[in-house]
């Protein structure tokens, strides 16, 4: 699938946050994650098992 690679990159990037002690990227990494899945879904496209965001230890609310 075309969009394979942008999950691939935001995964990497939400491990480097997490593991690098960095509770606010991951948070906007996760919901970047989540909102890539939502967008590609609308737009017709069937992403085939992207990567699961997973919970950061602290999440923020908007």
């Amino acid at each position: 699938m075309r969009h394979d690679w942008v999950f691939d990159v935001l995964s990497d990037l939400l491990t480097y946050a997490t593991q690098n002690g960095l509770p606010r990227l991951a948070a906007k990494v996760s919901e970047t994650i989540d909102e890539a899945r939502s967008e590609i879904a609308a737009a017709g496209e069937s992403p085939e098992e992207p990567p699961q965001s997973p919970a950061p230890k602290r999440r923020r609310m908007h």
